[in-house]
């Protein structure tokens, strides 16, 4: 891959969703800190978006806290006077403890403070999941209603599947809706999995550690997507075409006489022929007519095909506020025991962490190249999440490992002493910044790989 390959148009709109839902979740994240703190008669000295080492984009003092704005998007933070974080303020701490300092109040109101980021993350991913179940409802893809069966990859094929096939069940359990295979392989790991071929029903069987192999190739494409024929939405003012040209509803049959039924075949097939003039077979009403166009340098004709849910019956569930709330819940939970799942699984082997882990360059990529506000809310949701359990570790320099020290504390009635709660957010901040390295080089090593 190089860097002339990469859709920077897509790039931009990716790293535009991923900026936005980080702010989001690091201002209300950041609130959660600093709304107990303020309750409880902290000082709070800055609340910033953003890092802001050496200078800052924008900053307000207002009362004693200064809001600003850094310059490097990758989190934020609180400052509250009298709590060892990652400013490391060794002077203020030398100081004799001052009324309105966090170290002066008592331990059960220390505790609400840290904790107050990881409950309002997940009291926002909450929220979120209500929300898109009562705007959205939920359109779901009923497996007998896939018309043209299911497009097969490699690892698929490994085991048995075809392109055409369509999967009915798994480990004996009918599938009702289409869309969670790659989910129910990591995390149910069955042993057979049924499809329908033809007039037929089959059984493959799963073989030990596929689900490992799954788990190695998610981030290159859909294990099982759906087969569709190309017809045409709409076609690109940038398409140029020599010989007639395409329009609306026509749906595109081969390739320089090479038949292409279904989109996954036409899109190998055209990056053949960049930067040339390639004739398509066309049905137009009973008619079958030639075009001429030109494959860009990209590998594109220059339209966009009607989208399978398009063209096969899907059910759209509508919800009212109250029904809404408790899927909401249901998601969020579901989405944390995934969560943990997925850990569980690198700690145990089953998972290579090599493959698992990632950085903000994954985390942006998650994102569609084109704006949608459901996913994009869907995936604020799941971040949140995961920022909250993050948070939650025992680890020294996150909210988990602070809150640890304070109920140490509460249960021992000995408070940690300062120069040993400096030297833990020391080595907590070295380890969080060496996985963050580790997983920005995995990364970087992806894209070049």
């Amino acid at each position: 891959m190089t860097l002339l390959a990469i859709e920077w148009a897509s790039v931009g709109i990716k790293a535009a969703q991923f900026i936005l839902s980080f702010s989001i979740l690091v201002v209300l994240h950041e609130l959660g800190h600093f709304l107990p703190a303020r309750w409880f008669g902290c000082r709070v000295d800055k609340f910033y978006l953003f890092f802001d080492p050496w200078f800052s984009l924008w900053k307000r003092k207002k009362g004693d806290t200064e809001y600003g704005l850094g310059w490097i998007p990758f989190g934020g933070y609180v400052k509250i006077a009298g709590m060892i974080d990652e400013s490391m303020d060794k002077e203020q701490m030398k100081q004799p403890p001052q009324p309105w300092e966090f170290r002066s109040k008592p331990a059960w109101q220390r505790l609400i403070i840290l904790l107050g980021g990881i409950v309002v993350n997940v009291i926002l991913a909450i929220v979120i999941f209500i929300g898109i179940t009562w705007f959205y409802g939920e359109q779901q893809l009923p497996v007998k209603n896939i018309k043209y069966g299911l497009h097969t990859d490699s690892l698929t094929r490994s085991i048995g599947m075809q392109d055409g096939d369509n999967l009915v069940a798994i480990d004996q359990q009918p599938l009702t809706y289409f869309g969670s295979f790659e989910a129910d392989i990591i995390f149910k790991k069955p042993t057979t999995i049924q499809i329908q071929r033809g007039d037929s029903v089959i059984s493959l069987s799963v073989p030990q550690g596929f689900a490992k192999q799954v788990m190695a190739q998610r981030r290159s494409g859909s294990l099982l997507t759906l087969r569709f024929p190309i017809i045409i939405d709409s076609v690109s003012k940038d398409a140029v075409f020599t010989a007639d040209r395409l329009m609306k509803n026509d749906t595109i049959i081969a390739l320089n006489g090479k038949p292409t039924l279904f989109y996954h075949e036409l899109s190998p097939l055209k990056d053949q022929y960049k930067d040339s003039i390639v004739q398509l077979s066309v049905l137009r009403g009973s008619d079958t007519v030639q075009v001429r166009a030109l494959v860009s340098s990209k590998g594109s004709i220059g339209f966009f095909p009607v989208q399978p849910l398009t063209l096969m019956p899907t059910i759209t569930t509508k919800y009212t506020l109250l029904q809404s709330i408790p899927i909401g819940f249901n998601h969020t939970w579901e989405t944390l025991g995934r969560y943990i799942t997925g850990i569980k699984q690198m700690f145990t082997g089953e998972a290579n962490v090599k493959d698992s882990l990632g950085s903000v360059i994954s985390i942006g990529n998650t994102f569609p190249g084109q704006w949608d506000w459901e996913r994009f809310w869907t995936l604020t949701a799941i971040f949140s999440i995961v920022l909250a359990f993050m948070n939650v570790l025992p680890i020294p320099a996150l909210d988990g490992g602070h809150a640890l020290f304070t109920l140490y504390e509460m249960i021992t009635g000995r408070k940690p002493g300062d120069k040993f709660m400096e030297y833990a957010q020391i080595a907590g901040f070295v380890l969080l910044m060496s996985l963050m390295a580790y997983a920005l080089g995995l990364d970087v090593w992806r894209i070049f790989k």
